[in-house]
C-alpha cells in the first residue's frame, strides 16, 4: 500500500507557501510614455545580478537606487553601461549611497546633496535632469533608535527636504521626488501589527512631516493609483516577514502637478523580493505620459 509520506510533504509545502502579495506587476510600457522606478538595492555590488536581471525584464527608463553601500570608485558603472544604462551617483561606505540611472544616456546631475546643512556628509540625495524631468533620488534617514540623536537627524533632514521640495515645486518644472522615505504614512501602509509601534518609521512626527510635504501640492503616485491596496515595498528579513507578507510601504513617488496629470500606472515588482539574494525592498515604479 502507498504510504502517507507524499501527502504529508505536499501539505507541508502548501503550509510554507507565502501569502499572495497584493501589488501590481510590471506591465508593458505604452508608446510615448516614460517608466520611472525606485529601488533600495541594499548593496549594489552584492546584489548586482538581481539588479541586472530586473533591469532586463522590467525595462525602466529611469531608476533611482538607494543604499548602494559602495564607495564612489566601486560603483558598477561599466556593468550598468553594458546593460544599457548611464548613471550618476554619490557613493558611500556603510549604509548610504544614491544613484540615478537612465536607459540609453547619462542623466545630467544637478545636485549631489540636499541643501541646508554643509556639515552633513551622508550620501542620501542626488538630483538629475532626465528626459525633461527633474528626478530627485531620496534616501531619508531611518531614525532609529528613537528618541535620540538619530531620530533628531531624521526630522531635521526631513525639514530640509520639505524646504527644498517647496523651492523645486515653485520653479514650475516637472519634478519627481522618488526613493526610500523611511516613513510608513498611515496604518494602511503596514500589515496589522503592534510590533513596529515604537519604530521611527511610524512615529507621529515622521508621519506629520510626510503629510506636510504632500500638502505642498505633491501627488503620492502609488496611493493615487491603488487607493484600496496596501502596496508594500519592504519586508524585513527577520521573523519570516516575507513569506507572511508582513510588509511596509516605505518607497514613494511624489509628483508635481504637471506630472500627476499624466500618471498612467504605478506598481511594485514584488516577485523581485522573493528571489535568491534579494534586497529587503522590492522595486516600485510609475508610468507617465510624456508631454
Amino acid at each position: 500500500m502507498p504510504t502517507a509520506r507524499p501527502k504529508a510533504k505536499k501539505a507541508a509545502k502548501a503550509k510554507a507557501a507565502p501569502k499572495k502579495k497584493a501589488a501590481a506587476k510590471s506591465v508593458a510600457k505604452p508608446a510615448n510614455t516614460i517608466k520611472i522606478a525606485t529601488f533600495n538595492i541594499n548593496n549594489v555590488n552584492r546584489r548586482l545580478p538581481n539588479l541586472l536581471a530586473w533591469l532586463k525584464s522590467a525595462k525602466p527608463d529611469v531608476v533611482c537606487l538607494q543604499e548602494l553601500k559602495a564607495e564612489h570608485p566601486n560603483f558598477p558603472e561599466q556593468a550598468l553601461a553594458d546593460a544599457g544604462y548611464g548613471a550618476v551617483w554619490r557613493g558611500q561606505k556603510t549604509w548610504n549611497g544614491v544613484a540615478i540611472l537612465a536607459k540609453g544616456h547619462t542623466p545630467v546631475m544637478t545636485r549631489d546633496a540636499l541643501p541646508g546643512d554643509t556639515a552633513d556628509s551622508q550620501s542620501r540625495y542626488i538630483e538629475a535632469a532626465v528626459a525633461g524631468i527633474l528626478v530627485a533620488c531620496i534616501y531619508l534617514p531611518n531614525g532609529n533608535p528613537q528618541p535620540g540623536p538619530k531620530f533628531d537627524y531624521k526630522l531635521a533632514w526631513f525639514e530640509r527636504l520639505i524646504k527644498h521640495a517647496g523651492k523645486l515645486r515653485a520653479t514650475g518644472h516637472p519634478v519627481v521626488l522618488a526613493g526610500d522615505y523611511n516613513v510608513v504614512p498611515t496604518d494602511f501602509d503596514i500589515y496589522p501589527t503592534k510590533s513596529w509601534d515604537d519604530d521611527a518609521l511610524l512615529q507621529p512626527e515622521s508621519r506629520a512631516a510626510f503629510a506636510r510635504l504632500l500638502k505642498q501640492g505633491w501627488t503620492d503616485a502609488i496611493r493615487t493609483r491603488h487607493p484600496d491596496q496596501p502596496m508594500y515595498t519592504f519586508w524585513d528579513y527577520k521573523r519570516n516577514r516575507w513569506p507572511r507578507n508582513a510588509g511596509l510601504r516605505l518607497d514613494h513617488f511624489l509628483l508635481s502637478e504637471n506630472l500627476a496629470e499624466g500618471l498612467l500606472e504605478a506598481g511594485v515588482d514584488t516577485a523581485v523580493r522573493g528571489r535568491e539574494g534579494a534586497s529587503d525592498h522590492a522595486p516600485a515604479w510609475i508610468v507617465l505620459k510624456r508631454a
